[in-house]
């Protein structure tokens, strides 16, 4: 048993995390990025300007930020229409697959976070 536990302690001064999991948390951990994308998961393809509705307290400057980061990422689309300057903003299936992440994120929320904390 005294084996067991000295192997795990010195295991844990070399832990390391995951790159993909660092990866991850580096774009749902960026401010506004977890809101824009429970936007387009609960209301679908959406304008810029109901974007920011639903985020309102991020700045148009940012929001386009974020929105061209997450493009980049490959987790939302900017979708342009003919004959039209309707633009909007969608999941691609990469980003539609962080749904059980978010419903996991409103769980721990419920459970753990008092309508006090979140300002309510």
């Amino acid at each position: 048993m005294a084996e067991s536990i000295a192997t795990a302690t010195s295991d844990c001064t070399k832990m390391t995390l995951c790159p993909k999991f660092t990866k991850t948390f580096s774009i749902l951990g960026k401010k506004w990025n977890g809101m824009i994308l429970e936007v387009l998961l609960n209301h679908g393809p959406s304008r810029f300007k109901d974007i920011a509705g639903a985020v309102a307290k991020c700045s148009d400057r940012v929001l386009v930020e974020r929105l061209k980061e997450l493009e980049g990422e490959g987790l939302i689309d900017r979708l342009t229409h003919p004959d039209s300057a309707l633009i909007e903003y969608a999941l691609t299936p990469k980003g539609a697959a962080l749904e059980p992440v978010m419903a996991a994120a409103h769980t721990w929320g419920d459970g753990w976070l008092s309508d006090g904390e979140c300002g309510q």
